[in-house]
């Protein structure tokens, strides 16, 4: 523990993580010229060419320039597997690789976290401003088709882009209709606070280019001469300093590695955690903050124990099917040859349309696995196209893959340092499929695809189940295959979770503050104490919304 530091420079506010949250964070605090904000980003500039063009994430994740290329523990529930655990390794963190998918989730979901948290403003009536106040939503556009109810829930003008795919596929439309004919209604919104339907997905995309949010918030903000921008720049710990008499902790500053060298930056108000879901509680255990004896097992002094620092993980796990059809024109045809994949780059470079325009996942649908849920319960991916795992080539016949994952998991993972060595790489334990009901649902998920796959308005495609394969029927033969062929979507939550005073486990209050330690927040995808029902960024853009209305809020 540290009482006096001589510090090299100083700021108001210090953000760590030039990601989703980070970004957002950094324009919002920056916009009052008072204030001196200094943003630290670990990975370098988002300047490479395929961060921006959509089909560019196949490029992008597991490139070491881009993407941290973290692990997971070998998983019992995966029998046995690791799975590569895709995060953002520069500016724009995750939006600068994921699949572009706008999804707020349910409003339960935010109900939920109030009642954990005892804090009304965070029910979905509080939520819903935070995400239609950086909108930018193209049916509000001139001449767009969005009416009063649709101002109701959606903004213009904003930073966040939301576009509609540019283009659509025949194979899609009519699985669409089969879900339809299966009992799922279409919908035109999922974002209103219930996702329940059938609809192509809207994507953050402007003009047939991925918007992340280094274009949208943080590139404006830089040019404002009171927001410093490190990149490249790892942040080894955080400084704590303790209060005489009182014993009062605050930290007070953060040391880095910068430029090959140690170097101490102060926060005269408030330091505040957007590294993710990974990063954070990897930096508040390297301080010192967290589970006592993980911390001494690696030789940290305890700054302040925290036992659930790292705790609560949860994440989406997919389950692929896969089925060969006939007759469809699919993107496994079509880049088959030279003059297809010709052709494909010829209309991105004229029109910014075609599959190089594509989210990795176009049509989408929110249903119940089976009739014992409430509310939606499950979310497919749909893609017209297929390949034995990421990075692999595409498969030489027509296919569709429909993936499918459990919104609310119940099992609960880790995320735990390994050292003290800043450098190496967490820990990172999902414990997937460890609870019977996640394996219920796993099973029944499986079934539903099924269901949807034999009616009528897909059969003219003589589907063929290639993956998982007709042949697993029971549930044990899907649980096991579930563990076989899942793999996540990278929407890892909860580890530096919200929660009351009296929660042994809370990592932070309701308006983000590290209980225990004054001046400092976390503010990212680890403070949902549950995961949210969907795609995880919009969420966490939220969370930082409402993370720098309050730090303003405080400052007066």
């Amino acid at each position: 523990m540290t009482t006096a530091q001589q510090y090299d420079s100083e700021f108001d506010y210090i953000v760590v993580g030039a990601g989703t949250a980070g970004c957002l964070l950094a324009n919002r605090l920056s916009a009052d010229p008072n204030n001196r904000v200094l943003l630290i980003e670990a990975g370098g500039r988002d300047n490479y060419h395929w961060i921006h063009v959509p089909v560019g994430y196949l490029y992008c994740i597991d490139n070491p320039r881009t993407d941290w290329r973290f692990r997971t523990d070998p998983d019992a529930g995966l029998n046995g597997r690791s799975l590569l655990y895709p995060r953002g390794k520069t500016l724009g963190g995750c939006s600068s690789i994921n699949g572009m998918i706008y999804m707020r989730g349910q409003a339960r979901d935010y109900n939920h976290w109030a009642e954990v948290t005892g804090d009304d403003q965070w029910r979905w009536e509080h939520c819903l401003p935070a995400f239609i106040q950086h909108e930018d939503h193209y049916r509000l556009d001139e001449g767009g088709d969005g009416d009063a109810a649709h101002r109701d829930f959606h903004g213009h003008g904003g930073e966040w882009r939301i576009e509609k795919q540019r283009l659509k596929w025949e194979v899609l439309d009519d699985f669409a209709e089969a879900a339809v004919q299966a009992g799922i209604p279409r919908t035109q919104d999922f974002n209103r606070g219930s996702n329940e339907g059938v609809d192509y997905f809207e994507v953050n995309q402007r003009s047939g280019w991925r918007w992340n949010t280094a274009k949208a918030f943080l590139r404006p903000a830089l040019k404002r001469p009171n927001l410093t921008l490190w990149h490249s720049t790892q942040v080894n710990r955080l400084i704590v300093a303790v209060g005489e008499p009182d014993g009062e902790k605050r930290c007070e500053g953060v040391e880095v590695k910068r430029e090959g060298t140690t170097q101490l930056a102060r926060a005269h108000r408030e330091v505040v955690l957007s590294a993710g879901a990974i990063g954070s509680p990897q930096i508040l255990q390297l301080s010192g903050i967290g589970p006592g004896e993980l911390l001494k097992q690696h030789g940290i002094d305890v700054v302040h124990e925290l036992p659930g620092v790292g705790e609560n993980l949860q994440d989406h796990l997919q389950i692929r099917s896969v089925y060969k059809v006939k007759g469809a024109k699919t993107l496994n045809t079509m880049a088959s040859t030279l003059w297809g994949k010709a052709g494909i780059g010829m209309e991105y470079l004229l029109k910014r349309t075609g599959p190089m325009s594509m989210a990795p996942s176009q049509l989408g649908i929110f249903t119940r696995s089976s009739d014992e849920h409430e509310h939606p319960n499950i979310q497919y991916h749909v893609q017209p196209l297929s390949l034995e795992a990421f990075g692999q080539p595409l498969h030489p016949y027509p296919a569709v893959t429909a993936s499918v994952c459990n919104l609310n998991p119940t099992s609960r993972g880790s995320v735990r340092i390994q050292s003290a060595d800043p450098a190496q790489a967490p820990s990172i334990a999902p414990n997937y499929l460890s609870t019977d009901e996640d394996r219920r649902v796993a099973a029944d998920s499986l079934r539903v695809t099924r269901r949807i796959a034999e009616q009528k308005a897909f059969a003219r495609y003589e589907p063929e189940e290639v993956k998982p394969g007709v042949q697993y029927q029971t549930d044990e033969e899907l649980w096991r295959l579930a563990g076989d062929i899942g793999t996540t979507i990278f929407h890892p939550v909860g580890t530096t979770r919200m929660g009351q005073a009296d929660d042994p486990m809370a990592v932070v209050d309701s308006r983000l503050r590290v209980r225990g330690i004054q001046g400092l927040r976390v503010a990212d995808a680890g403070i949902m104490p549950t995961i949210t029902s969907g795609n995880t960024n919009s969420p966490t853009l939220m969370i930082a919304e409402r993370a720098a209305g309050w730090m303003l809020e405080a400052a007066g």
